[in-house]
């Protein structure tokens, strides 16, 4: 599937051999980042928050199999040396490179090794689906699958790409996200547009409550299109980072079920946010999606422990979507049919509903079940 690729004025190129990968993308622009908030930020965070300061790049370099985490000074200079040798690959400044990394914290960066590919892949940077996809995979860790997304507006297009399986939570989680466009924004406008998508989809995306050191999105924007309505721009980057959270959610280390929880009737787009969140961080709630239980007090009782207030005497909860919705209970009264709730289950991907009866502002958060898989794949991680 082509969706950077498709984007004017980007090429890609990526290699995986064995757990080590990398990927090149060339793209030259105006550029936003949005980071993880965890305080203990791999070395490339650091160095991205004072190279972005200028608001302009011309490609970014990832690599994955090791995260170049809690590695001090030396971890930065590693960092900054990953941009050099993109840069001098690419023909520019290493100012003007992104840099991302994946993997197992506590371990230095193989420079060598990264030298050597970035050589091998650098005359190979293409515009094509195939390119596109050896880049995408280069970036996995524990993803089962690559995750593409592409919005096209009649003046301009947005595509992306990300990485994202486990330590997947709210303020984003293992995931590192690149995303394109071809329409003309300046660096303001895209700073805040980035942030608010970025809030509205990887920000809502559960799958086991962590939050990594080395979550970092990007956009650039190339201008090879011209200048859209901003409003128009920023719906739809929120929308191309909607698609791509949702990916991520479904493809959660062990997970077999996408969970949507969307929350409706709240005082504030916040509040009902804040109890989706919860929701689906609840291992009550992603187990009883596991093994197909239509225990919604579970989810009664994640909203009831959010922080906010509002009156359960007169919510509403249905489990699935249109005609074959179920309703639990009917503002306060239970009428759950628990053998269609079940088979509303059944499927791989179980939407729940949650209205308040408290406003008109509504959020919608993704996670997905809690499975022995998941158990499985984390305590073996690095043996």
């Amino acid at each position: 599937m082509q969706s950077i690729c498709a984007v004017e004025g980007v090429t890609a190129a990526g290699i995986k051999e064995g757990k080590f990968g990398l990927a090149l993308i060339r793209a030259s622009g105006t550029a936003a980042a949005v980071c993880t908030r965890n305080i203990v930020q791999a070395a490339p965070i650091q160095l991205m928050q004072r190279q972005l300061a200028s608001g302009v790049l011309d490609g970014i370099v990832v690599n994955s199999g090791c995260a170049n985490a809690y590695t001090g000074e030396r971890g930065v200079a590693d960092a900054a040396a990953m941009a050099a040798i993109a840069a001098e690959a690419l023909g520019t400044d290493p100012s003007r490179i992104g840099v991302a990394s994946t993997g197992v914290i506590g371990r230095y960066l193989d420079l060598d090794r990264i030298r050597g590919q970035c050589a091998r892949i650098a005359g190979s940077l293409a515009a094509d689906e195939a390119a596109e996809t050896a880049a995408a995979r280069a970036i996995m860790t524990t993803d089962l699958t690559e995750k593409h997304a592409l919005v096209r507006r009649e003046d301009f297009s947005i595509g992306g790409i990300v990485k994202g399986s486990g330590m997947i939570a709210p303020n984003m989680g293992t995931m590192l996200g690149f995303l394109y466009t071809d329409a003309e924004i300046s660096a303001p406008e895209l700073r805040a547009a980035l942030a608010t998508a970025c809030r509205r989809s990887f920000n809502r995306v559960v799958v086991d409550g962590d939050t990594s050191t080395n979550d970092i999105v990007f956009c650039t924007a190339t201008g090879r299109r011209g200048r859209p309505d901003p409003a128009a721009f920023a719906r739809a980057l929120e929308e191309c980072c909607i698609v791509l959270a949702r990916q991520i959610a479904a493809d959660g280390e062990g997970a077999t079920k996408l969970i949507e929880m969307r929350v409706t009737g709240a005082a504030s787009e916040e509040d009902a946010e804040t109890i989706a969140r919860t929701i689906v961080e609840s291992p009550l709630v992603k187990t009883a999606v596991y093994g197909m239980d239509p225990n919604w007090g579970r989810i009664v009782a994640a909203a009831g422990r959010a922080g906010v207030l509002f009156n359960p005497a007169i919510l509403t909860l249905a489990i699935g979507e249109g005609s074959d919705a179920v309703l639990l209970v009917d503002r306060g009264a239970i009428v759950a049919a628990l053998d269609r709730a079940k088979a509303a289950m059944s499927g791989k991907k179980v939407v729940f509903t949650l209205d308040l009866g408290s406003g008109g502002a509504s959020a919608t958060a993704w996670g997905c079940d809690l499975t022995e898989k998941y158990v499985e794949i984390n305590g073996k991680y690095t043996t």
